[in-house]
């Protein structure tokens, strides 16, 4: 059963979410909060899986609340970013701060459903198009340096950095395994090693450093 958290401070947003997961026979409703603060002390008592959470909130905002559990709980729940527009200017910051993807509050039941149970299992949602177009617009034009170089790229093997471009410009291990002429157990074993020695979590986090140390470059 997966266990999930709602967050957000509209009252018929959360009644809304919370008919369509109590019809889910896999999933459990364990709390909702209406703001950030809340978010993270139900975060640390009901120990959900998941945790949808809104951005814009008063007081303790998603981004907010993202960070606090993250610190509190490392290897805790897995945070689902709810936002209104697909280029919502927080959740680039949300996703930096160990969020596992973000969905469209008008998201169809049953991608939410989905997504729900694809970061339970520990991936992470990305949609290549919109991920990269939202990490594209902050990187492109923020006009500051990259926060990473491309020196931390050297704990990775020629391969392993092939990969690793692969995944931040959208490719799945399928179309990676396809490119590289490799089985797709082989390309899931260089994966898992890249989030390792970068010590990244998941996929998202990968196609953002990959960006940020500049081995892709915006608009490329």
């Amino acid at each position: 059963m997966i266990r999930v958290l709602l967050v957000d401070d509209q009252t018929l947003l959360r009644a809304g979410l919370r008919m369509i997961l109590d019809n889910a026979d896999d999933m459990d409703v364990v709390g909702e909060a209406d703001d950030g603060a809340t978010a993270v002390t139900l975060a640390v008592g009901a120990a959900p899986d998941v945790i949808l959470m809104d951005i814009r909130m008063p007081e303790v905002d998603g981004l907010e609340a993202t960070r606090r559990i993250r610190a509190a709980l490392p290897d805790g729940p897995r945070i689902l970013i709810l936002t209104t527009f697909d280029l919502d200017e927080y959740v680039y910051s949300a996703l930096r701060s160990g969020a596992s993807g973000f969905l469209l509050k008008d998201a169809l039941a049953a991608d939410l459903l989905s997504a729900i149970r694809v970061v339970a299992r520990g991936d992470a949602i990305v949609a290549p198009p919109i991920t990269r177009r939202l990490i594209e617009r902050h990187i492109g034009t923020s006009g500051d340096p990259l926060p990473r170089t491309q020196a931390e790229l050297r704990v990775l093997t020629d391969r392993e950095r092939e990969v690793l471009e692969l995944i931040a410009r959208g490719l799945s291990n399928a179309e990676i395994a396809g490119r590289l002429f490799l089985t797709e157990g082989t390309v899931k074993g260089h994966v898992s090693r890249i989030l390792t020695k970068l010590g990244l979590r998941d996929r998202v986090q990968a196609v953002i450093f990959s960006y940020e140390c500049g081995l892709v470059r915006p608009g490329a």
